[in-house]
């Protein structure tokens, strides 16, 4: 998700509501996980820095840190920190967390299997499949192609930037948000600018593409996830909410919402999650497997297509990261050979990254439990710790 601030702006109002819906939690207290891993850490000839990395990093004050790095020497996983801070659970390499808007290389991906498969075209108006009532709510919807919701050159307002959405988000903080209830905080709301002139992130563009599949298939994106990436590659701990039920080793998250150094328990707090743009909470293990069969193995789309999913935009005006279909092409602060291609998760309570470096030959993937999608003085720290990774890895 694009970062936000309204948290902070909505501290007052959340204190009057929290957990005033009655439905049960979706995430317990969270149990300690005991799955077997393979890998290679213990033979790694960097493991103690790595280990020693994320250890400083949870002693500056992030919760839980897992963190996988696999590269020409094997691959190395370490956690550090807690799952649970409450119940005092050790995050651990087998832990599951919300990667959040991975969630979208993951869908972007079997969008792409439903291009070569002939049931979608990258090019055709998205009024093909979308009806009337919802092209003649959003501006210039009837000009925009799937491809300009793929990599953000739509123009189309994020409802995830919206105070009326986080407004009902909180007082309603387990809900299952149905698609037309979100899309309904970005009807007649000002585009960022006309179709393909120009590349802003908009969580709205994948909440459309899990309609559009679901029109164009009869089946809901989330089938269609499961059977063309999560099922196939036996990603075994990946979960995609709220379609799938949540497994009890779910770390919890949390946020300094008042900026005030106090971390808050935001676990149940669901931004619409299961629409497309968010929502799947994995493993580092599963995570690896993806990227690994989708850039390095690459196995999930032929080369043609893989080369349309990584045609990039210019630049996002200030960030560090150009937009493919469904992927970026990150760290545009550093030297062109230290770039890298995968997609970062940023959510109120859970962040998460994953990254392919081509000249390095080494891929990453970690977890965080603590949101980064606003301004905290955690925040800050988080990103200094994701820079301390690849800088490593760079080296």
């Amino acid at each position: 998700m694009k970062k936000i601030n309204l948290y902070l702006g909505l501290a007052i109002i959340i204190s009057g509501i929290f957990y005033s819906s009655c439905k049960e939690d979706t995430i317990k207290p969270t149990m300690e996980c005991d799955l077997p891993v393979n890998d290679s850490s213990m033979y790694h000839p960097k493991k103690e820095i790595y280990q020693k990395l994320i250890d400083d990093y949870t002693k500056k004050g992030l919760p839980g840190i897992v963190l996988l790095i696999e590269d020409e020497d094997g691959i190395w996983m370490g956690a550090s920190g807690k799952a649970d801070i409450e119940k005092g659970i050790d995050m651990s390499v087998c832990t599951v967390s919300k990667v959040a808007s991975i969630t979208k290389m993951m869908v972007a991906t079997s969008v792409l299997m439903l291009v070569e498969d002939g049931v979608l075209d990258l090019d055709a108006k998205i009024g093909t499949w979308l009806p009337k009532s919802i092209i003649d709510r959003i501006e210039n919807a009837e000009d925009i192609s799937l491809r300009q919701l793929m990599n953000h050159t739509s123009g189309i307002y994020d409802v995830i930037t919206d105070q009326g959405f986080y407004l009902k988000l909180l007082n309603n903080p387990n809900k299952d948000w149905k698609p037309e209830e979100i899309l309904e905080f970005a009807y007649n709301k000002e585009p960022y600018f006309k179709p393909g002139e120009g590349v802003y992130y908009s969580n709205t563009n994948y909440l459309l593409i899990s309609m559009i599949v679901k029109e164009a298939t009869g089946r809901g994106h989330n089938e269609i996830l499961h059977e063309k990436i999560i099922d196939p590659l036996e990603m075994n701990q990946t979960y995609y909410h709220w379609h799938d039920d949540l497994p009890p080793t779910v770390a919890q998250g949390y946020y300094d919402l008042y900026n005030n150094g106090t971390i808050m328990n935001l676990s149940n707090y669901h931004t619409g999650s299961g629409n497309g743009y968010g929502g799947v909470y994995s493993t580092v293990s599963d995570l690896r497997l993806f990227i690994r069969a989708l850039l390095i193995e690459k196995t999930l789309l032929s080369d043609s297509m893989l080369a349309q999913m990584m045609t990039f935009t210019e630049v996002e005006p200030e960030t560090t990261r150009a937009l493919g279909l469904g992927i970026y092409d990150d760290f545009h602060d550093r030297p062109e050979n230290e770039r890298a291609n995968g997609h970062r998760g940023r959510d109120l309570q859970y962040s998460a990254d994953l990254f392919y470096f081509p000249n390095q030959h080494t891929t990453y993937a970690f977890l965080v439990n603590y949101g980064t999608n606003g301004s905290s003085a955690l925040a800050d720290i988080f990103f200094e710790f994701r820079d301390a990774v690849a800088d490593e890895i760079c080296k």
